[in-house]
């Protein structure tokens, strides 16, 4: 490492933290929807926190001592699990903390290792996390009088103090592994596969505890709160029940472990500021056969017309395969498309129709239930279209200049997605149709599917227009600028809602129209899905050539 700086301009953690503000300060300037985003996002993680707040607290506020260790040992090992793992695939949301930034810098270890652990410290999740803990002294403070209230703050701050450490440790000593294209690819894929299961693991978990014996419960909490993982949450509730001597010593267990990571993140430093990792040893190049334009249709698209058209299928082909953006978003459809409405229509939570007239409960499935479960899958089927222009970033110059027409290029868009998402939704609902013992109604699943994708592409096809925002130049798959996370959750939510309307009037004929409407659902279906998304791309298409340049303002990362 460098030398550290004379004792006249020597650097403390205060700059690290000044400078964290500065650059947060200086993004947010003159961008007031990216204030008004924040400041949303802000108030978003509040109210989480506030519900973290009421679980950690409720407890001590019901006088359940052993259900307050439980709690305690672990939702706070969950806490530190979710800071420790998170930052192996979000590396570099926040640039400012990104170590290689210093590489050039005359600082030392110890000098980099403060200002990043005291500048990490300044966030809106450590803010709502101490909120959320917060719930703990109040539990503590009732169920065991002040000196456990002063035990649950000391444990609190040094949780959350470990659970920084150890996202920054994680993150530097994987930094030159996440670089490698390789891994990133795998960590896209991961972290997919992870978020599509986060369903059926609550679904899991939610069965698991209606016939969980609660005694051996509190014996695996008891024994995760003599771990790093629950030391620092259980130790006030030791005082309250009446063993004051294991406090200090979990707190001991808090400090050594925040000391080790402090310790290891000093010792990885330097391999995280070094960069990108070897690229290993050099293939052959492969000889170049057809010209230049042969070689961008893969040969499954040999096919398609040397044109404008085919040009912009093929690449966008291309580019659905080859980023891990868009290749997470494809892993998610093809997992969640196939267990939610599996799990949904086995749940016993059917509806069929009375002879009076009136929807009533029934114990299998129905092609109502089908046909709702069908249009969730085809809501997600379309949804990262709704930020398309955001991938291209500034490389959607070339089509600005080369003049694509806006109907053109969006129909080249849909069709490029459909050839990856039509397939899967095939196989999905002939998967969902076995698995229910009803082959006979893949037409209605199949149709259904498509009748809502195809309304879909044309909601986020306006939207992809209209509210496209920029995504950082990271090598991160999952990295957003400051404020964009808002932007997305909003815009994925208005179109999962308008989708969501527009494929009411599938499910009503399913409810409405019996057995018929299981041969009718597959063409009705086709034309629903196909004339929506026809519709979608001609208004918006008018809409893409009136505002290209505004378009591409927007989707152009800010340096």
């Amino acid at each position: 490492m460098a030398v550290e700086l004379s004792p006249a301009r020597r650097v403390s953690a205060w700059h690290f933290v000044r400078l964290k503000l500065r650059v947060l300060g200086n993004n947010f300037r003159g961008q007031g929807r990216r204030i008004a985003l924040f400041l949303l996002g802000v108030m978003v993680a509040l109210w989480i926190a506030a519900g973290g707040f009421l679980l950690f607290a409720s407890p001590g506020i019901a006088g359940e001592i052993r259900n307050a260790g439980m709690a305690a040992g672990f939702g706070g090992g969950l806490l530190v699990l979710g800071w420790l793992l998170v930052p192996l695939v979000f590396f570099g949301v926040d640039e400012t903390l990104d170590p290689a930034r210093f590489a050039l810098l005359p600082l030392s270890r110890r000098t980099l290792v403060t200002g990043l652990f005291a500048a990490a410290l300044v966030s809106v999740p450590v803010v709502a996390m101490l909120v959320a803990v917060s719930g703990l002294v109040l539990s503590a403070g009732l169920l065991g009088g002040p000196v456990a209230a002063a035990v649950a703050v000391v444990g609190a701050v040094g949780g959350v103090l470990l659970c920084v450490a150890a996202s920054r440790a994680v993150t530097s000593a994987f930094a030159t592994m996440l670089r490698s294209r390789r891994v990133r690819d795998l960590a896209a894929v991961l972290l997919a596969v992870v978020a599509a299961s986060m369903g059926p693991l609550q679904i899991g978990v939610t069965a698991a505890l209606r016939d969980a014996d609660w005694d051996r419960l509190r014996g695996v909490a008891a024994v995760v709160g003599w771990t790093p993982l629950g030391a620092p949450w259980t130790a006030a509730f030791d005082v309250a029940d009446g063993r004051a001597w294991a406090a200090p010593v979990k707190l001991l267990i808090t400090a050594a472990g925040i000391g080790l990571l402090l310790w290891w993140w000093s010792r990885s430093l330097e391999s995280a500021m070094v960069g990108a990792a070897s690229a290993g040893q050099a293939r052959p190049a492969k000889e170049v056969t057809g010209g230049a334009v042969a070689q961008l249709f893969p040969r499954l698209l040999d096919r398609l017309p040397r044109n404008r058209f085919g040009a912009l299928v093929a690449r966008e082909c291309r580019y659905w395969w080859r980023d891990a953006r868009r290749r997470a978003g494809l892993i998610t459809i093809a997992v969640v498309g196939v267990f939610v409405p599996v799990m949904v229509n086995l749940s016993g939570g059917g509806f069929s129709m009375s002879p009076e007239g009136d929807l009533s409960g029934a114990g299998d499935s129905s092609p109502a239930l089908v046909t709702s479960s069908m249009v969730f899958v085809g809501v997600l089927a379309s949804v990262s279209l709704a930020n398309q222009f955001g991938y291209d970033g500034s490389a959607y110059a070339a089509n600005v200049v080369a003049g694509v027409r806006g109907r053109l290029e969006l129909h080249a868009r849909m069709a490029a997605f459909s050839l990856y998402v039509v397939p899967l939704l095939a196989l999905v609902s002939v998967v969902i149709a076995v698995v229910l013992g009803e082959p006979g109604w893949i037409g209605l699943t199949a149709g259904t599917l498509l009748a809502t994708y195809g309304c879909g592409l044309a909601v986020n096809t306006m939207i992809s227009v209209l509210g496209a925002y920029s995504l950082p130049e990271t090598s991160n798959p999952f990295a957003m600028n400051t404020g964009a996370g808002m932007t997305r959750g909003l815009l994925v939510f208005l179109s999962m809602v308008v989708v969501a309307i527009a494929g009411v009037p599938m499910v009503v004929a399913a409810a409405l129209l019996g057995a018929g409407w299981l041969w009718l659902a597959l063409p009705v279906g086709v034309a629903y899905g196909v004339g929506a998304a026809l519709l979608g791309a001609y208004l918006a298409g008018d809409l893409l050539d009136r505002r290209q340049p505004e378009l591409l303002a927007a989707v152009t990362p800010r340096r």
